[in-house]
């Protein structure tokens, strides 16, 4: 499911903002609200993507955010031979919600 920024800004509280590391320079975000996870989408329900990660962190910087993270996936789980994992092979690291590139006027 997506959600718009528009909807978002009108939430009381977002309970984590994760920033998906998906290629070399490329991120994705999804939001957690209520338990249940949402892509971010523009007004026409494309999903935000962006090669600036710095940029997506400041869509949040006046939001009432209560953690972001950048979650990496491994692709180099699928080894030969090997079992299949029981759960997800992510790498999660806390970010700060920056307010870094935003300017006052």
């Amino acid at each position: 499911m997506t959600i718009s920024l528009k909807n978002l800004q009108k939430q009381v509280e977002i309970e984590k903002v994760i920033i998906h590391s998906l290629d070399c320079a490329l991120y994705q975000v999804s939001v957690i609200i209520h338990g249940q996870e949402l892509y971010l989408a523009d007004e026409q329900g494309k999903l935000l993507r962006s090669h600036n990660k710095m940029s997506l962190q400041t869509l949040f910087a006046r939001l009432p955010v209560k953690r972001m993270v950048l979650r990496q996936q491994s692709a180099y789980d699928e080894m030969v031979g090997q079992p299949l994992r029981a759960g997800d092979n992510y790498l999660e690291v806390s970010l700060g919600n920056s307010e870094m590139g935003l300017v006052d006027r």
